[in-house]
């Protein structure tokens, strides 16, 4: 099974799109630019017929792979980032720390 991702902008807004081999809903990953070095990630959004697959997974990496090549940091009020983001210490370097 293959993930591809695609990135849609708009304006200050944009999405991560996941589409996978051989079924028709995809998953997605919306943004919006705080400033030219930050931006917010507010929603992740994965199909019920794509759970288990790895693809909220991979919009993850995704994100955080082109935060690191554009020099922006992430903001994730998205839980579900915000979750990943705390099983990956890794990511550190572009994910900033939210106050609980």
């Amino acid at each position: 099974m293959t993930i591809r991702i695609t990135r849609e902008d708009s304006g200050s807004k944009g999405r991560f799109i996941a589409h996978v081999e051989g079924q028709a809903e995809t998953g997605e990953m919306t943004w919006s630019r705080l400033s030219s070095s930050r931006i917010i990630v507010d929603h992740t959004g994965v199909p019920d017929s794509l759970r288990g697959l790895g693809v909220g997974a991979a919009l993850a990496r995704q994100v955080v792979e082109t935060a690191r090549a554009e020099g922006v940091t992430i903001l994730p009020l998205c839980p579900f980032l915000k979750a990943q983001a705390e099983r990956h210490p890794d990511w550190s370097d572009v994910i900033e720390t939210i106050g609980h």
